[in-house]
């Protein structure tokens, strides 16, 4: 259904740090910039784009907004909360946990605060 996610990033380059530290851990390469200033992630059929904002206003976290990752196990969630937690991400919610449905999940902000999570597949 969906092509692509973007959000938006004050600072590229630490938003690269922090992103490229992260999708490692999930088994993905590092973020390419393309001809029009955009970082971009294609992991796992998906792809995540990262860009100042094309208005020339500061780039804010949406209220509400949550970005799921898909993490093929409970280590990869794990080893992406660190890389996160690492490269200026802030741990939020509750510490990495597997909920009543068997998946296990783990949420951040990034470095500019958008909400992420990384999970399993539920189980259950």
């Amino acid at each position: 259904m969906f092509t692509h996610v973007m959000i938006g990033s004050n600072d590229l380059a630490r938003s690269r740090a922090f992103y490229d530290a992260t999708f490692a851990a999930l088994g993905g390469e590092p973020g390419v910039m393309d001809a029009r200033g955009r970082l971009i992630y294609a992991h796992a059929g998906g792809r995540l784009m990262i860009t100042r904002p094309i208005d020339g206003q500061p780039a804010t976290p949406a209220n509400g907004g949550t970005i799921g990752i898909a993490a093929a196990s409970r280590e990869q969630v794990l080893a992406w909360h660190a890389a996160g937690t690492a490269q200026g991400g802030t741990a939020i919610e509750s510490p990495p946990t597997e909920r009543p449905n068997g998946s296990f999940v783990a949420y951040l902000r990034d470095p500019d605060g958008n909400k992420l999570t990384a999970r399993t597949e539920a189980t259950r």
